[in-house]
């Protein structure tokens, strides 16, 4: 073989070995991401998630992989998202605070491990078979925020002992609604006071809920976790504002005319 044959042929060699080399390497884990909201919406969460992944050693895209998918307000979609996820092969599911997404997952499979963060029991619901020992394929952890419902009523009672009527918004979507709703009528009864409940599942039916409680004032108002209600914090924020605002005018009117 001639000279220039053999630096040639060593040439085309060492161009094609990183590509085999690489062709050879396995693929990377693939991790999916189920959130009910909308990605800017999901901003703070999907950061935290990356830095809890970067903490652990995961950096995406060079030692894993994560497959986003988005629901945007529309639980209904979560069955197919998780669905698609399963399709593909997914080493794993994760669904970070939502109860929602963390059911559809556990319906969905059997055998990929799902990995939740819910604010509800998660044996109450069927998730897990217990908290100490899960079984099947999902585990996580739980805040119990629908638990500490009825807490809040009586740090209320605590903090305004002289309040006869509080207020609660509530999601009619969120699964948990009914013994929520048990559980605060009872304890306001329990503490002689009074409970408007009052439901929203939109940014309209938030207007609508706070143009009733305008027009029936309560001494405090409780706004219970849920997803659909924390990506309204703004909405929520600023009708709260302009009730107070509201109410202040009326007394300052109250005071004038006594004075």
């Amino acid at each position: 073989m001639k000279r220039r044959e053999f630096i040639t042929l060593l040439g085309g060699a060492a161009a094609a070995w990183p590509l085999a080399a690489r062709a050879q390497q396995p693929a990377l884990p693939v991790i999916g991401f189920v959130y009910p909201s909308a990605p800017e919406l999901s901003a703070g969460v999907v950061a935290a998630f990356r830095k809890g992944l970067n903490e652990t050693g995961f950096v995406e895209g060079r030692n894993v992989t994560v497959e986003f998918r988005f629901a945007y307000n529309d639980n209904a979609r979560l069955p197919e998202l998780v669905g698609d996820l399963v399709q593909r092969g997914v080493a794993v599911i994760t669904t970070p605070a939502s109860t929602p997404a963390a059911l559809a997952a556990k319906a969905a499979t059997t055998t990929v491990p799902v990995v939740f963060s819910v604010g509800a029991d998660p044996v109450e619901i069927g998730l897990v078979a217990g908290l100490n020992r899960p079984g099947g394929n999902a585990t996580g952890i739980t805040s119990m925020n629908a638990e500490l419902g009825p807490k809040r009523l009586g740090l209320l009672h605590e903090l305004l002992p002289r309040a006869v009527r509080f207020a609660v918004l509530l999601n009619p979507n969120n699964r948990n609604i009914d013994a929520l709703t048990r559980d605060l009528q009872a304890t306001a009864s329990a503490i002689g006071k009074q409970v408007d409940v009052l439901t929203a599942k939109s940014t309209r039916e938030i207007d609508a809920a706070f143009l009733a409680l305008s027009q029936r004032p309560a001494d405090a108002l409780v706004i219970t976790p849920d997803q659909l209600l924390d990506n309204r914090r703004v909405q929520l924020v600023t009708l709260v504002t302009h009730i107070v605002c509201l109410r202040f005018i009326h007394s300052a009117r109250m005071w004038k005319s006594a004075a």
